[in-house]
């Protein structure tokens, strides 16, 4: 049987992981400074590397975190959709997550990639590619929570905040 809400550790997760991805998505200025450094040839201060470095730590904590939490996920389970939510929606949502879990562990390994190997291409395809893509479904999953909580008026916003103690 599905939980009612999800678990105290997995709304944890979510929460401090959306911290540190929008951290990593909004301040990538170190980063992307060490990376212009590095391309045209120029020296590398020790400052430009603790700046790449912070993003670079907050990547791989994203990784690591993203392991347990769906570890977590497929030990302790997820709500199931409500039954307010299209069949099409529901697909959509779970192709979604999907796909923000995939994103969440290419992104950190396409930058470790990038910063610690020199792989050009696993750069691009990071910064370029996925960085898109992941606003992208970042919009999609907020836009979701957004029309359970004020069009169907279901409990999908609060299983990740509060959690519910029992179906009305």
């Amino acid at each position: 049987m599905a939980p009612l809400s999800y678990s105290v550790p997995q709304r944890i997760l979510h929460w401090g992981m959306a911290l540190l991805i929008f951290f990593n998505l909004i301040f990538s200025d170190g980063i992307e400074h060490w990376h212009r450094l590095v391309r045209r040839g120029e020296t590398i201060t020790p400052d430009d590397v603790a700046s790449a470095n912070i993003h670079a730590y907050v990547g791989i904590a994203i990784l690591a975190l993203a392991v347990v939490r769906l570890a977590l996920r497929f030990v302790q389970g997820v709500p199931q959709a409500p039954a307010e939510e299209p069949a099409i929606l529901s697909m959509i949502a779970k192709l979604t997550h999907g796909l923000l879990y995939l994103l969440l562990i290419l992104m950190p390994l396409t930058g470790i990639g990038a910063y610690y190997f020199g792989n050009g291409t696993a750069g691009d395809i990071h910064a370029d590619v996925l960085k898109v893509v992941l606003w992208l479904l970042l919009a999609l999953h907020i836009a979701g929570a957004l029309v359970h909580q004020f069009y169907w008026k279901t409990d999908v916003l609060a299983r990740m905040t509060h959690g519910v103690r029992k179906r009305a």
